[in-house]
């Protein structure tokens, strides 16, 4: 894992899910021991408009767990972004393909959000958009299934790292 690095969480717009995961495994890695606890956390989106606020329903279903986004603003996926990532997750394997396809190089570490689930859980976190606020909540628990997964991957680029 390189040093320094973010970690980055990619969705479409960048104001429903990777908001979501951004601020969920921030929190997650806030609780762990250093280098993890020093981790940044961003989040963009692969077709995002600059500037736009998070979804309202996004802010909502963190608020039910205690962390607050709603001072995020969207930002689209830059190659600095990528080049500057230790680890990159992606809510599906669309998010993956385009940026396989766009980026130069592409990112070494790139992953799908809940990849590090075991069998036969989905992989891909679906776009809740325009949804009824169950929807958020039903994205925001498969991303919380999904950090410890992360959590313990990270762990072992770490390792690597110092191999």
């Amino acid at each position: 894992m390189p040093a320094p690095g973010h970690i980055l969480v990619v969705c479409t717009g960048n104001i429903c899910r990777s908001p979501m995961g951004q601020g969920l495994l921030a929190h997650a890695l806030s609780a762990q021991p250093e280098p993890l606890r020093s981790l940044k956390v961003i989040s963009a989106g692969v077709a995002a408009h600059t500037g736009e606020a998070v979804s309202e329903n996004s802010v909502t279903a963190l608020k039910k767990v205690g962390i607050d986004i709603s001072d995020h603003r969207s930002q689209g996926l830059t190659q600095e972004m990528l080049d500057n990532s230790a680890a990159v997750f992606g809510m599906t394997e669309s998010h993956r393909a385009i940026i396989r396809m766009r980026a130069r190089p592409a990112p070494e570490h790139l992953y799908l959000f809940r990849e590090f689930l075991p069998p036969p859980a989905a992989h891909e976190i679906g776009d809740p958009y325009g949804g009824p606020l169950k929807l958020y909540e039903s994205c925001r628990d498969e991303m919380v299934e999904a950090i410890p997964g992360i959590i313990a991957h990270l762990k072992t680029l770490i390792d690597g790292r110092k191999a």
